[in-house]
């Protein structure tokens, strides 16, 4: 959901590691003073050496980087330099980009190795690196190369699992056993782990870390997300929109809901269009996103820990600093204790760069919920658009169906929703006006 800036920055970050790039008039003095049976460093081969001598072609898209399940795309520019397609950024080198992007991934990461890390279209750029030393200088030592690709090939490992195996494990009905979930510790390998998996949160201390930021979350944002989610038997998702101020507080405001099924991929870009025009109106960023487990308690599976990596990325890939990503998980769910729901905010963090195709760690967020004063007219117009929204919809809840022995689907949602609702009357009448309109659809 980001926009490319209007002025993209040059980033020489990471520049230092693996060549440094050389001015146009140096560049030529070089040429003029080696001819083609002087020996050229590995650090004189740079892009504009191969676009001058026709190795590689300036395009847009041509260049992309995978690494630890993330993928990323570039444009070769006419001098040599590398645009981001995410940001608009532009780079002086293969290891400034690789860097950057590497350390949105894993902040620990000290390096990017670049030339092995980069690719045009689909081959690595040490290649041709390699390609043209054998065509200009046939004599100069292999390992001026070789190395960089080793290093890099020992850091990739086995790529992450490709759609089509994970696919092979998504069985029908695999989702619809009792989940038990597991210790992170105890995980497999990804092409032996079912993607259903549902994962327990670590402490931030359990794995010698501090929460990096703190959440407050308007008790608006519970009810309306509670109230998504108690609508339907199917998953559903939103996206959450609030502040962040560098001074390390996230502050959630708004929740948006998605009103669209998950398989339907034709009206989603036009959903997610909405909400940013929505989250623009409002000055409000996106900070985050939740989803329902109707299934099962409310714990990550391993899908949700990929999906939680990716949307950290997008947002820490949005702009020059840090912003966080947080994720909801809020069931609508039998096993669950009582009538009142359990949400929980969680956030991942990057395997240990030794073991880079683990799944990320999945961590619990300390989160202090503010209690407003009243119902706003947005969140009151997006309950009534989703009661709309679902009315004929086949799974939506039998609300006059049992929860329990002695408890209705509605005396259950309104028992939890009743968590999150201003205490005054009117608005309690305000609520029952829209419980009215589920009743109605029955």
């Amino acid at each position: 959901m980001s926009e490319r800036p209007c002025s993209p920055q040059v980033v020489e970050d990471g520049a230092e590691e693996d060549e440094e790039e050389l001015s146009g008039g140096d560049e030529a003095d070089l040429r003029s003073s080696m001819g083609r049976g002087s020996l050229l460093t590995r650090r004189g081969i740079t892009l504009r050496v191969l676009l001058k001598d026709g190795l590689v072609e300036p395009g847009e898209g041509v260049l992309t980087i995978h690494y630890l399940g993330k993928n990323f795309s570039g444009d070769l520019l006419t001098d040599g330099k590398i645009r981001w397609v995410e940001t608009g950024q532009t780079f002086n080198s293969p290891s400034a980009w690789a860097t950057h992007c590497k350390r949105l991934v894993n902040p620990a990461k000290k390096s990017g190795c670049g030339w092995a890390s980069v690719r045009y279209r689909g081959q690595k750029l040490v290649q041709y690196k390699t390609t043209w030393l054998h065509k200009y200088q046939p004599s100069a030592d292999m390992s001026l190369v070789s190395e960089e690709e080793d290093d890099e090939d020992e850091e990739e490992g086995k790529t992450a699992v490709q759609t089509d195996d994970k696919n092979k494990n998504n069985k029908p009905g695999v989702h619809d056993r009792e989940r038990i979930p597991v210790r992170y510790c105890t995980l497999g390998t990804r092409d032996a782990t079912d993607p259903h998996t549902l994962v327990e949160l670590s402490a931030f201390s359990a794995i010698n870390r501090f929460q990096p930021f703190n959440v407050a979350v308007s008790s608006n944002v519970l009810l309306l997300m509670d109230f998504h989610c108690h609508l339907t038997t199917s998953e559903v998702v939103g996206y959450l929109g609030g502040r962040w101020d560098t001074n390390t507080q996230l502050t959630v405001l708004r929740a948006f809901p998605c009103r669209t099924r998950l398989a339907d991929k034709e009206s989603a870009s036009a959903v997610e269009e909405e909400i940013c025009q929505n989250l623009f109106m409002r000055g409000l960023s996106l900070v985050g996103w939740y989803h329902s487990h109707p299934r099962g308690p409310a714990l990550p599976s391993l899908q949700d820990i990929d999906s939680q990596m990716d949307h950290q990325l997008r947002l820490q890939g949005s702009n020059n600093g840090f912003q966080p990503c947080l994720g909801i998980i809020c069931p609508y769910y039998h096993g669950n204790q009582g009538v009142a729901s359990t949400i929980t905010p969680f956030w991942v963090v990057p395997p240990p760069e030794q073991r880079p195709n683990d799944y990320g760690i999945p961590v619990a967020v300390e989160v202090t919920y503010v209690q407003d004063n009243f119902l706003t007219s947005d969140v009151l117009n997006e309950m009534m658009l989703l009661v709309d929204y679902y009315r004929a919809a086949p799974d939506l809840v039998q609300f006059n169906q049992f929860w329990c022995p002695d408890t209705t689907m509605m005396d259950k949602i309104k028992g939890s929703l009743s968590c999150h609702a201003p205490k005054d009357q009117a608005y309690s009448q305000i609520l029952e006006h829209v419980y009215s309109q589920l009743n109605h659809n029955q």
